[in-house]
């Protein structure tokens, strides 16, 4: 990354206050302790009462500005990213909405790791870690979905946000389905044309992705890793890897 802007990564800790900010790169926060009476303003002075708990925060797009108060004392992970590492990961979604509140887990794994990792000898390793940060970034401010074809699209969109946001969670074709308003034949027939591929085999490839994902920019168990995918029992997982990696967890996160 020579040459180029640099990802900062501090924790911070400040007494009672807050104020105004102005972000001047994609920018992210992770409260450390809860604050009941957090407020915030983005885009104009209108303050608006949002609790955020130990975990949660905000991820604002370059440019943003408000303001944001809180009565007690606070700590805090930030973190912001600049534009070049942005487009190394194919993320050109910059006018995104802001968020706050709960943080995806995996984000604050990441955000904790980067932090933690700031001023490590290694530069290969901070900038490992950096990527993972910005392309799950990029994830979840604009999922990569496959463009879809046909009267069908909005219908097949839901499902599609559906089978994200539940992506761990025991999937059925009758709950996929409804949240298309379509029968399970109709649906799986038009997600499959759509897609080239039926939606179990869309559900599973998607669940070896973040597993893949998992697996080399954490160090958490395999078992840990299998539940995280949806998966109680682990041989099962590994069976299922290995049917759509050609390699076991282990052996994956040893390469």
């Amino acid at each position: 990354m020579a040459g180029k802007a640099r990802l900062t990564a501090e924790r911070l800790h400040t007494p009672p206050g807050g104020g105004r900010f102005a972000i001047s790169r994609l920018a992210l926060g992770l409260f450390l302790v809860d604050q009941a009476r957090h407020r915030i303003a983005i885009g104009s002075d209108k303050r608006l009462h949002v609790p955020l708990k130990a975990g949660e925060g905000w991820i604002l797009p370059a440019g943003a500005t408000g303001i944001c108060e809180y009565d007690e004392a606070l700590s805090f992970l930030r973190l912001e990213v600049p534009e070049n590492l942005l487009t190394d990961v194919g993320f050109e979604h910059s006018d995104f909405r802001p968020v706050v509140g709960a943080f995806d887990p995996l984000l604050a794994q990441l955000a904790h790791q980067t932090v933690s990792i700031a001023g490590h000898a290694s530069a290969l390793y901070r900038e490992t870690v950096q990527l993972a940060l910005a392309a799950h970034l990029a994830q979840i401010l604009a999922p990569a979905q496959p463009r879809l074809v046909g009267i069908d699209d909005r219908r097949l969109h839901r499902a599609l946000d559906y089978i994200h946001e539940n992506l761990t969670a025991n999937l059925s074709l009758q709950d996929m389905a409804a949240e298309a308003a379509m029968s399970r034949f109709h649906f799986a027939r038009a997600f499959t044309r759509a897609l080239g591929r039926s939606p179990l085999q869309y559900v599973i490839h998607e669940r070896m992705e973040l597993a893949k994902l998992l697996l080399k920019t954490t160090r958490l168990p395999i078992s840990s890793i299998a539940a995280r995918v949806g998966y109680e029992d682990v041989s099962r997982f590994g069976q299922r890897f290995r049917r759509q990696t050609g390699t076991t967890p282990a052996a994956f996160r040893s390469n």
